[in-house]
């Protein structure tokens, strides 16, 4: 862990209700990563498990389907990506790509599981903050298709 990592980590609103030993820990499996503007960061149905802090940058959140590519959701600086990766084997519902030079530090899925379960009190912090994430992603979702889909539905009489 070099101080650079613990101090992006402490500086990022996702720690912001850690204990420091918590901080500290989660520093330990940090690694910094870059990603260009246009890079896919991983694609749809992608098995592998990584969890990301933005740094910098903005990712969108995007399904392909044939002849179009629909942006679900814009993370941008503060936020996270990838919650999905401390379940073993989720696979990936979405795309994500770069909308601008994003940096981020990364957490392995299995080395964070492997951590929940040498010390639960650290899992369970770390769970509870994720399941506000959750939570948060799925109202915007929900707003979303309010957004896109409520004037149709007035119309056919809901």
């Amino acid at each position: 862990m070099t101080p650079t990592v613990l101090d992006a980590l402490q500086a990022h609103p996702f720690v912001a209700e850690f204990r420091p030993e918590h901080v500290t820990q989660l520093a330990g499996l940090a690694r910094q990563v870059r990603f260009d503007d246009g890079q896919v960061i991983f694609h749809e149905g992608d098995d592998y498990a990584v969890f990301y802090l933005l740094g910098e940058g903005m990712v969108a959140l995007e399904l392909e389907v044939p002849g179009q590519r629909l942006r679900v959701q814009t993370l941008h600086a503060g936020d996270e990506l990838d919650w999905s990766a401390v379940l073993p084997h989720a696979g990936k519902h979405f795309q994500a790509r770069a909308l601008s030079a994003v940096t981020a530090l990364a957490f392995e899925g299995d080395q964070l599981l492997a951590a929940f379960k040498a010390e639960p009190d650290f899992g369970l912090v770390f769970m509870l903050r994720l399941m506000g994430v959750v939570s948060e992603r799925l109202r915007a979702t929900r707003v979303q298709l309010l957004d896109l889909y409520a004037p149709e539905a007035r119309r056919a009489g809901t």
